[in-house]
């Protein structure tokens, strides 16, 4: 049931390293990353979303042997896991949105029964987003970062003067649902017009293909819709400024 792993492996590190993860709808990526933010190994597998609660964590536990190995297995200093939501936090129990096997799945305390006496963090997946452009990419020295995920979902984070803003829930600058359009689609939180109702990638393609997109692959994603806009397919292009928008 479970498709194969694939990723890639680098040199081995000589600083701490630690496990990192990314539950998305779509796709889980691991990677063993050392001190200075330096990826050692990686992979990524499909998300089992639609699967029983517990294939859906040992595809993410496979997955997480076989990173481990591609980087040597050396001593890890920690797990830190960027999910999608929504989460209890800090607990981290999860029941994303687009992952229907997981509704309140104890994913922190099944981390750390993994791995004993080690620290293990799971925060919202933007977040960690943010707080990674923060230290390491667009958003190095800048005080304040907005980070956004347009994927499966759309989600955010926010870090002012410097430090990461987490929030009561732990869902501070979680635009995605923002409601943007308060007659629009319905969203999978309940709501209607939220920013991810209009803007995800599956919410581009079924607005484009209800007016009249077709593309030749009866599964094209937002991809195929993007490029299709960039040769200009009017539908297509019409679907990105409206997300936009």
């Amino acid at each position: 049931m479970t498709e194969p792993v694939t990723g890639r492996a680098g040199e081995r590190a000589d600083a701490p390293t630690v496990l990192a993860v990314d539950i998305g709808g779509t796709k889980i990526a691991a990677a063993v990353v050392d001190g200075d933010g330096r990826i050692v190994a990686d992979r990524r597998t499909p998300t089992l979303a639609q699967e029983s609660p517990e294939v859906l964590w040992k595809a993410l536990a496979d997955l997480l042997d076989a990173v481990h190995a591609d980087a040597g297995a050396p001593p890890l200093a920690g797990v830190g896991v960027g999910c999608v939501g929504p989460m209890t936090w800090p607990d981290g129990e999860v029941s994303p949105l687009n992952v229907p096997a997981w509704r309140r799945f104890p994913l922190r305390r099944r981390l750390r029964e993994r791995y004993p006496g080690l620290p293990v963090r799971v925060h919202n997946d933007a977040v960690c987003v943010a707080v990674g452009e923060h230290w390491r990419g667009a958003g190095r020295g800048r005080d304040n970062v907005l980070g956004m995920v347009v994927s499966t979902g759309v989600g955010g984070g926010l870090v002012l003067g410097g430090r990461l803003v987490d929030g009561a829930s732990g869902n501070a600058g979680h635009v995605g649902h923002i409601v943007v359009e308060p007659d629009g689609p319905p969203c999978p939180c309940g709501g209607r017009g939220c920013l991810e109702a209009v803007a995800s990638g599956p919410s581009l393609v079924r607005w484009a293909r209800e007016r009249g997109w077709r593309p030749d692959d009866p599964d094209a994603t937002s991809a195929d819709l993007a490029a299709d806009a960039r040769a200009g397919h009017r539908v297509a292009a019409a679907a990105l400024r409206r997300a936009g928008r």
